[in-house]
């Protein structure tokens, strides 16, 4: 009797409490899991709005260690899974076997990115690479063939990339031939946001790894190239690090 009214009073049986317990643990992970605590002074700066726009991180070449960033200002982004390979690592107890897993994300709309995972499963290799390839993204410059009628359509001028024995070189295209590149290339450039351009490449381009590679590097290059428009007297402001120096250290006394 003693047993059935101790159990009576938890509610749940002899064992309910320790069900409960979890169940409330469980509960508490995932409001977590929802709601971004920023680590990183950019993230911080980040979720108080203080920066507007992802182009102001880029201005003044600030590392971003948190994906959550990306989510931020670009919550529209696709991504799409090129390969997954399995890699082995020979050891004393015989053949280790991973998955390698490489990921192109981007907004069609001028961000690209690139990420690389290995990992034990197929699945984890694909979460891990897709949070590389956000915080690997980068802005991809656009640029006219002809008249600048419209809106910027292909690359602004010829750009190579390189990885390995591959070199890819993308050409700026008329508006209208659309593109002209491996299914691969093809993606990742739609990816981009870029509409027409001809490809050219050279190597062992079957290597799928280290063709989107080349080609990630030669997108990477259209900011690389200073051109005539780009020739303006920059005027230099304060970055976001120095101009909420007062903000940042409040906070970190918190």
């Amino acid at each position: 009797m003693a047993d059935s009214a101790t159990a009576g009073n938890r509610g749940r049986g002899g064992f309910g409490r320790g069900r409960g317990r979890g169940g409330r643990g469980r509960g508490r992970r995932g409001e977590e899991k929802n709601e971004w605590v920023p680590v990183t002074k950019l993230g911080r700066l980040v979720k108080a709005n203080k920066i507007k726009s992802i182009e102001e991180i880029y201005l003044f070449s600030l590392p971003i260690k948190e994906y959550q960033i990306i989510d931020y200002f670009l919550p529209k982004l696709k991504d799409e899974v090129m390969k997954i390979m399995p890699v082995q690592k020979q050891t004393t107890a015989g053949q280790r076997t991973r998955f390698k897993a490489f990921v192109v994300i981007g907004d069609e709309n001028g961000h690209v990115g690139l990420g690389v995972k290995c990992s034990k499963e197929v699945a984890t290799a694909i979460r891990g690479a897709i949070i590389l390839a956000k915080l690997a993204i980068i802005p991809v410059r656009r640029g006219y063939w002809g008249t600048n009628l419209g809106e910027p359509h292909t690359v602004p001028c010829k750009v190579t990339g390189r990885c390995g024995s591959v070199l890819t070189r993308l050409i700026p295209a008329p508006r209208g031939t659309g593109l002209v590149a491996s299914m691969a290339a093809k993606r990742v450039l739609q990816l981009a946001g870029i509409e027409d351009c001809y490809t050219a490449s050279s190597g062992s381009t079957r290597t799928l790894g280290n063709t989107v590679k080349a080609l990630f590097a030669a997108i990477g290059n259209t900011y690389a190239f200073l051109t005539p428009d780009l020739w303006e007297e920059t005027e230099f402001s304060k970055g976001p690090y120095q101009e909420y120096t007062d903000f940042l250290s409040q906070k970190a006394r918190k």
